[in-house]
């Protein structure tokens, strides 16, 4: 339990529009707002106190979807994110190659989607010899591997030199394994989302959470919360623990379980995403033109419905628009409420839909900054209803702010400047009618939480500037003078 802390000469965002908002003295106690109470020079005996010099006091932050062992490892790993052709990835494979010691070497963040040339195993066998290279996507839906990979990771990659879905999810744990990482590693990556106002986060990492996170919670990783998913090969297990959504996980209470996460398509930028038009280029007649049902639905009802009787809730990925209709069509046949996981693109006659199964959208308006010109170019017609947030909004949708980390940083500044503008680099805002309210985005990114209130978990961010007086890149940037998870400071940035 956490000693009384009391923050005076705070400031509220959103209290008044019109000039500064009154300043505040908030009294925190046994890991709650105990009082918030117009500023005072009375101080309670017996408690510590921080003067916060007229700064902003917010909810804290949560990054609604994450890979957290990927985010880590990913900092480790060749940088890809600034090429944009196959050639490119190829100098710089080439450069990597002479500096490594032992391997396999592995790369990542490259986007093919619009790339002038083409992947093949042949042109990286030529720079890379024998030694194993795994160069992986931005999106982590596919991988492009050398012949000496192919037999180290015991995958077959398809003449590209492409490894996509379902065939490299169960290579990826092979690369690097995330029990393998120390918890200092994941100490420090959970410092550094605390010292971005961060006080939680949803992980959606494919390995043995349940065991895991515990285990780093008792080694010092204790700066965050974190709600785990379980995934369809570890379901049983779940369940056979009597484990069930909201249910603590570690002694401290920083762990919970969380969700069923499967995946049922693929994503935009490897052209996997599953949609009811065909991708431009390909052949309608061919099995996969309109992208790729990589669980097949009465597979997904059968595993959704084994979590509900469990007590379980699911989290399902849905990228294209077919995959989407497919999904609300599971949850709707089940009875069953939850979080569908992306919704990049929807019929528009199934936005609707979200509401009135009570389901929550998932969904990372980076992704919108990131795929804008893939999405225009196999999306053309079709981009009014891509990472629409406000139409879900105006649905009557909860909305629940992600960055995907490592596909986008685990940053909610980031995702709450594109939310709000729909724009970023200086170019001109991305179909900006699907923008949303600052206030709608800091909600979506504080788990509902539009306030600092009494009885709320002492779960804060104070800033240095008044985010509804912010331009984009202000947000985008927003300086974090302190977090504080349970009323202890997670990250103190002040002298």
């Amino acid at each position: 339990m956490t000693e009384p802390l009391l923050l005076t000469d705070v400031r509220l965002p959103g209290k008044s529009r019109k000039g500064q908002s009154p300043a505040v003295d908030v009294l925190l106690a046994d890991g709650a707002v105990e009082a918030v109470t117009p500023s005072s020079t009375k101080r309670p005996p017996g408690v510590e106190v921080f003067d916060a010099a007229g700064r902003w006091l917010l909810p804290g932050l949560w990054d609604n979807h994450v890979h957290f062992a990927q985010w880590a490892i990913q900092q480790q790993r060749l940088d890809l994110s600034s090429t944009s052709s196959a050639a490119e990835c190829l100098t710089l494979v080439r450069g990597a190659v002479q500096q490594q010691q032992g391997g396999p070497l592995v790369g990542y963040g490259f986007r093919d989607g619009l790339w002038p040339d083409v992947p093949s195993a042949a042109a990286l066998d030529a720079v890379s010899g024998a030694l194993p290279v795994v160069l992986i996507s931005a999106d982590l839906h596919c991988a492009w591997i050398n012949t000496a990979a192919q037999q180290l990771l015991e995958v077959q990659a398809e003449q590209d030199g492409l490894v996509r879905e379902d065939a490299w999810f169960g290579a990826l744990e092979k690369v690097q394994n995330p029990a393998d990482l120390t918890s200092e590693q994941y100490a420090r990556v959970a410092r550094d989302a605390a010292r971005r106002g961060v006080v939680g986060v949803v992980d959606f990492e494919n390995t043995d959470n349940i065991s895991l996170w515990p285990h780093r919670v008792s080694d010092g990783v204790d700066s965050l919360r974190v709600e785990i998913s379980v995934w369809p090969d570890r379901l049983q297990g779940a369940i056979s623990a009597g484990l069930k959504t909201g249910d603590p996980v570690d002694e401290r209470g920083l762990i919970t379980m969380g969700p069923l996460k499967v995946v049922v398509d693929g994503s935009l930028n490897t052209r996997t995403a599953w949609c009811w038009d065909p991708y431009p280029g390909l052949d309608p007649a061919h099995p996969h033109a309109c992208g790729t049902e990589t669980v097949p639905i009465d597979q997904l009802q059968e595993l959704m419905g084994s979590a509900r009787d469990a007590g379980l809730s699911a989290a399902i990925h849905a990228i294209g628009d077919r995959a989407n209709t497919a999904v609300l069509d599971a949850f709707e046949s089940l009875g069953m409420t939850g979080v569908i996981e992306h919704a990049q693109l929807i019929r528009e006659a199934d936005f609707p839909r979200f509401a009135e199964l009570g389901l929550a959208a998932s969904v990372q308006p980076e992704h919108a900054m990131d795929d804008r010109d893939v999405a225009d170019a196999y999306w053309a017609d079709r981009t009014g209803r891509a990472f629409a947030l406000r139409t879900l909004h105006e649905s009557g949708v909860a909305l629940h702010l992600g960055s995907d980390a490592p596909v986008s940083p685990l940053d909610p500044w980031c995702a709450i400047a594109s939310a709000v503008t729909r724009s970023r680099d200086d170019r001109q805002p991305w179909h900006p009618e699907q923008s949303i309210a600052l206030e709608v985005a800091l909600a979506a990114s504080s788990r509902g939480r539009t306030g600092v209130r009494v009885g709320d978990p002492a779960d804060l961010v104070l800033v240095d500037r008044d985010p509804y007086t912010c331009s984009g890149d202000q947000l985008r940037s927003m300086p974090v003078a302190a977090t504080l998870l349970g009323g202890r400071f997670t990250w103190f940035g002040l002298q």
